[in-house]
């Protein structure tokens, strides 16, 4: 098995030969921090809000740069603080004000990843409990396919694949998974539940929780009283 330079010094995965190893390209987008997460306001104080929202962050993109099958991790973020955060994770950022809505900034980030054969995609930026393996997985299982990801109800996409060399055709909103699955999209990740368990409200980061927090939200967890684990 090829063995990889470390992937935080370089923003991607590179074999020790100087080839870039093949793998998805994928794109999170994340409002400015005070004003995302409404649902989830008041699960800590006001004055915690955006440091609880920047950790979900953390710790879905530190999990997903590390996931075998991942090349690049490309934040879109409307937020300073956001690129100091991330900053030695091998994760890219773009602070790019003025896009209207999400699937306005997965369309932008998506197209200056977008390569004749590479695939890119959409990862949601609310994942605390995502585990490396889950998201590597979920794309084995896509097999080249455009692909997405149900939540945890069924209703929402919290992984959206396009098909190598394709653009991404970004659907999210009320109703996304049936949404893109009316775009040609098959199901993956069925039975992964740290990669279904996006977090909306104080309700879902208990079940995130459950499946084990992320060490960025796990700094949270006593004051939330709950018990902080952390993902193998």
């Amino acid at each position: 098995m090829s063995e990889y330079a470390p992937a935080a010094a370089r923003g991607r995965r590179v074999l020790h030969d100087g080839c870039v190893d093949r793998g998805a390209d994928l794109v999170v987008p994340i409002k400015r921090l005070d004003r995302a997460k409404s649902r989830l306001r008041g699960a800590v104080r006001a004055d915690q809000h955006a440091e609880l929202v920047l950790a979900l962050l953390l710790d879905t993109v530190t999990a997903a740069i590390s996931a075998d099958g991942v090349r690049r991790v490309l934040v879109v973020c409307e937020d300073e603080r956001v690129p100091a955060a991330l900053l030695g994770t091998g994760v890219e950022c773009v602070d790019e004000r003025g896009l209207p809505g999400l699937n306005a900034a997965l369309t932008f980030g998506a197209e200056s990843l977008r390569t004749p054969t590479g695939t890119v995609g959409a990862l949601q930026a609310d994942l605390p409990a995502l585990r490396p393996a889950d998201l590597s997985a979920a794309i084995e299982e896509a097999a080249g396919r455009r692909a997405y990801c149900a939540d945890r109800p069924g209703t929402g996409t919290t992984l959206l694949l396009a098909a190598p060399g394709e653009p991404l055709h970004p659907r999210f909103g009320p109703g996304s998974a049936d949404a893109h699955a009316a775009t040609g999209a098959v199901r993956v990740g069925a039975s992964l539940p740290a990669l279904r368990c996006d977090v909306d409200t104080e309700n879902d980061l208990g079940m995130a929780a459950e499946l084990g927090l992320g060490v960025a939200t796990g700094k949270f967890a006593i004051s939330l009283d709950l018990g902080c684990t952390i993902p193998p």
